[in-house]
Parts: structure tokens; sequence; C-alpha cells
């Protein structure tokens, strides 16, 4: 039996994320979480939203042994086998499946900015009607004060490689208009990270 990995920082931020959710989602429908990552998340949302159908992903094989892990030690019922998607990909999943959310956390700055296009792209085509795209995260802002934390984290995510860096929002927000989505919420979050929603106008 597979192991599951431990993140920190994805213990950490489960609950406030999962606070904002259940503000924003209605009370079921299906979910596509992109860069599922260890599955702790996934794990969490599904327990606490049993009403919910969850198909993890990740864009790393490796991932899917952690995932299916969680998934097993909470019991859960209404998570669907972890695939592997990267967003860069032409094409996400079989056939024209459509979600009522797309969730993607710290995605965007452990990634080339070409992943950003790729994944309000993606998300245009698989949302359903009246479904979100959730993205949670550190961002610049340009009439927001960057913290230090965050200046020291941008910094030494472009020492580890340049093509990485934390996103500006504004420009994050214009690739999501390319797609036809628009900015719907702004939420601030613990440790000066944002959970943004998107949809269609």
């Amino acid at each position: 039996m597979p192991q599951p990995n431990f993140s920190p920082a994805a213990d950490r931020n489960k609950q406030p994320i999962l606070d904002v959710l259940l503000k924003v989602l209605p009370a079921q429908g299906t979910a596509l979480e992109i860069a599922s990552g260890t599955g702790q998340h996934v794990a969490w949302f599904a327990a606490a939203l049993p009403q919910w159908t969850w198909q993890p992903t990740d864009a790393m094989p490796a991932a899917l042994d952690s995932i299916t892990a969680w998934v097993a030690e909470q019991g859960l019922h209404n998570v669907r086998p972890a695939l592997v998607l990267d967003v860069m990909a032409p094409a996400w999943l079989p056939g024209d499946a459509k979600f009522d959310l797309i969730y993607c956390a710290n995605m965007l700055h452990i990634s080339p900015w070409a992943t950003c296009a790729a994944l309000m792209q993606g998300a245009a085509r698989h949302l359903a009607p009246g479904g979100v795209l959730v993205t949670y995260g550190p961002y610049l802002e340009d009439d927001v004060p960057t913290s230090e934390g965050n200046l020291s984290f941008d910094q030494s995510l472009r020492a580890q490689d340049p093509a990485w860096g934390i996103r500006r929002r504004e420009e994050v927000e214009q690739q999501a208009a390319r797609a036809g989505l628009r900015l719907l919420e702004r939420h601030a979050m613990p440790a000066n990270n944002l959970l943004l929603a998107w949809a269609r106008p």
C-alpha cells in the first residue's frame, strides 16, 4: 500500500481554504483539482463536502500514489482515481468533461509563466455553466504592498528556476480575460496568500 506524503503548508492552509470554499460553492457538484500534490487538500475537502465528487490530478506520475493513500486513509468514496494531467497538454481529459469547480493551489509560482494561460484556457473549456475556477497562492498586486516574506520567497523561487516566481494578479487577470474568464472574488488568506475565484461573465 502506498504511503501518503505530508506537506506542512498544505496541512496549515487546508481549513482556511475550505472555509472559503464553503461560502463560494453550492451544496453539491463535481470538482477537478489541478496539481493535487500530496493529496492532502482533496482528502480534506472531499471529507467536508461529501455531496461533491472530486477528480484529483497531478502532472507528476509519482504524486498519484500519495493522493491515493490519503483518499484510502480517509475511507472516501466521493474521490475518483487520481490521473496524470499536464495543464500544457492540448487536451486535459478524455471527452468533454465539465466541472462545477476547478481548483488549483500553489502551482503558478512554481511553474513557467505559460502554465497560467494554459490553466485559464483549459478551465474555460472544462467549466460547466455557472462553474468557478479557484486559484490559491501568493500573488503580487499593483496597489498592495508586498510582504517581506513574499519578496524573499519570490527571490528564492527565481534562484531555483528563472522561469518560476510569484505572479502579478493583474497579469493573471489578463490571461483569464483572454480565455473568457473574469475575477469574481478575492479573499485575503493567512501567510500573505490569496484565494481567487474566476468564472465566465
